[in-house]
């Protein structure tokens, strides 16, 4: 049974992989996963556009579990050299969301296999626009997590930096908040020649970039987890005209909500007072994204420890530093206890090293049947009343 979900898995994944879909686009994966659902008779149900979520429902009593998995792909050419590379133009599942959902897939057909023996109920929640605008919030607010009613839930992401045979399933934080902040600094144009008759807002800009790397280097503490990026800066008009604005846009970075609102705080009162010590005004806009996703402190070792007990050939790692990379399955994490794992993907035989987000990308696809039966262990476990409280 395994070895032919198996061969099915990478099937799915290879057909994903080809045709990638950006968030909220993803019609023909969506499609997909439907045809497949309703093969293995599994009932399913359209959410946020292009989301699908599929119940598979025990013969015994016993606990709600969800799995997620999410969809979309990203914005960039494909350079992996994979025979099923990518078939569009400036697309590419680079962050291995197309493994995501042939494993969650698998896990689906799996479970659904079981159903005589399956005790509880298995939502799969396959979600769209994972990279961007986000498609968990909308899952949520259409019920995804309600009919029936969510206990748990777990996912799954591909990490190239862990070798195929280990896996990562760490409690507390594990993906940092990531928050957009827009900036405008204000002056009075000029002609060039005439500086003094002005009020340069390019010098005053390039004096609050130096000013804002206080706000990590002395006003943090050490120990604590903050990234300040400014990663866009536009002003002027040519080459003799003083700019009377300029604009710019970042990143932060947070790994505690408290940090996160000093470190907004932080950040508007250096603009500010960065800006009026040339002369100019300033504002400061926050556009907040995904919160800090923080495995639960009980249920994460609960299921490494049963993890352990079902796959005794996987190294388990219960320590992994957090990423600061935003993650939107927090959104599901502040609603029900959660876990999100890493699943080691690299092989260096292959050639299969490159990070994600990389048009060289690439996985090992004997990683694929250990996602499957880890996501597996966690319905049935959870479900069943074998771990977790």
């Amino acid at each position: 049974m395994l070895t032919e979900i198996t061969e099915r898995v990478v099937a799915w994944r290879r057909a994903i992989h080809a045709h990638p879909e950006p968030g909220f686009e993803e019609e023909r994966t969506a499609a997909l996963i439907e045809r497949t659902l309703d093969a293995s008779g599994i009932e399913h149900r359209r959410l946020a556009k292009t989301g699908v979520v599929g119940v598979v429902r025990g013969a015994l009593p016993g606990r709600v579990v969800a799995l997620r998995a999410d969809m979309d792909c990203l914005t960039l050419d494909e350079r992996s050299g994979e025979p099923f590379a990518s078939e569009r133009s400036g697309l590419m599942h680079a962050c291995g969301h197309d493994a995501h959902v042939a494993m969650l897939l698998g896990a689906a057909t799996a479970l659904a296999a079981q159903r005589a023996a399956l005790r509880g109920t298995v939502v799969c929640l396959f979600q769209p626009a994972e990279e961007g605008p986000g498609g968990a919030k909308p899952m949520i607010e259409q019920g995804c997590l309600d009919d029936p009613s969510v206990e748990a839930i777990a996912m799954l992401h591909v990490d190239p930096r862990l070798d195929t045979g280990t896996v990562g399933v760490t409690a507390g934080p594990t993906n940092a908040a990531a928050d957009e902040v827009q900036i405008e600094i204000r002056g009075v144009g000029g002609h060039g020649a005439h500086p003094h008759r002005s009020v340069d807002a390019i010098p005053a800009a390039g004096n609050v970039i130096l000013a804002l790397q206080n706000v990590v280097a002395r006003e943090t503490d050490p120990l604590a987890s903050v990234v300040v990026t400014i990663g866009k800066i536009e002003g002027g008009y040519r080459n003799n005209i003083i700019a009377d604005r300029v604009r710019m846009a970042g990143t932060v970075r947070t790994l505690d909500p408290a940090i996160r609102t000093a470190t907004h705080a932080k950040i508007r009162r250096i603009v500010e007072h960065a800006a009026a010590a040339y002369g100019c005004t300033a504002s400061v806009e926050f556009s907040l994204g995904y919160p800090v996703l923080a495995n639960d402190r009980a249920l994460t070792p609960a299921y490494a420890a049963y993890l352990k007990t079902k796959e005794p050939a996987l190294t388990v790692l219960e320590s992994m530093l957090p990423s600061m990379g935003g993650e939107d399955f927090a959104f599901y994490t502040e609603r029900v206890p959660g876990v999100s794992c890493r699943l080691g993907v690299r092989n260096e035989k292959i050639g299969a090293t490159a990070m994600i987000h990389s048009p060289e990308f690439k996985l090992d696809e004997q990683a694929l049947p250990i996602g499957v039966s880890m996501l597996t262990h966690f319905a049935q476990g959870f479900a069943a009343g074998e771990f977790g409280a």
